[in-house]
């Protein structure tokens, strides 16, 4: 087989692009509420927002939302317990994108506030079924036991 039509070479790195996108991601998620953990009015701001989006019990849910996303980004980072921050990554933004979906604006409005949640939806399906790969705290500790 022509070896330029070969991609075994490419699967090699695939623990290290695990690790690269999971960096990311956490980094990200981390980033991303840092600011609603560390002042009381922003936080006000994203339970005005899921007020806005009519989210049930949004004083409730602002910052179960926020700390699972902290929690998510920290998990992660290092790589620990990866599937169950997968898993709770895909449930966190499944709610989001529902909220979205219920939005009365134009179809494809909807479908671009959408684009961002529903891409964590996905990182998280593939986190929780993947797991976090090599290069991981949950790959060391596997290869421990």
């Amino acid at each position: 087989m022509n070896t330029l039509l070969r991609l075994d070479g490419l699967a090699r790195g695939q623990d290290a692009a695990l690790g690269l996108f999971r960096l990311y991601l956490g980094g990200f998620l981390v980033w991303g509420v840092w600011d609603n953990i560390t002042s009381a009015a922003r936080m006000a701001e994203f339970e005005a927002f899921l007020r806005a989006l009519d989210c049930p019990w949004p004083a409730l849910a602002a910052p179960a939302s926020v700390w699972a996303q902290l929690l998510i980004g920290a998990l992660l980072i290092p790589g620990f317990l990866t599937r169950w921050a997968g898993l709770l990554l895909t449930i966190n933004f499944t709610v989001a994108v529902w909220l979205l979906g219920r939005l009365e604006a134009p179809a494809e409005a909807v479908a671009r506030e959408q684009f961002g949640p529903m891409m964590c939806v996905l990182a998280g399906f593939l986190l929780a079924t993947h797991g976090a790969g090599k290069l991981s705290l949950d790959g060391l500790l596997r290869k421990g036991r």
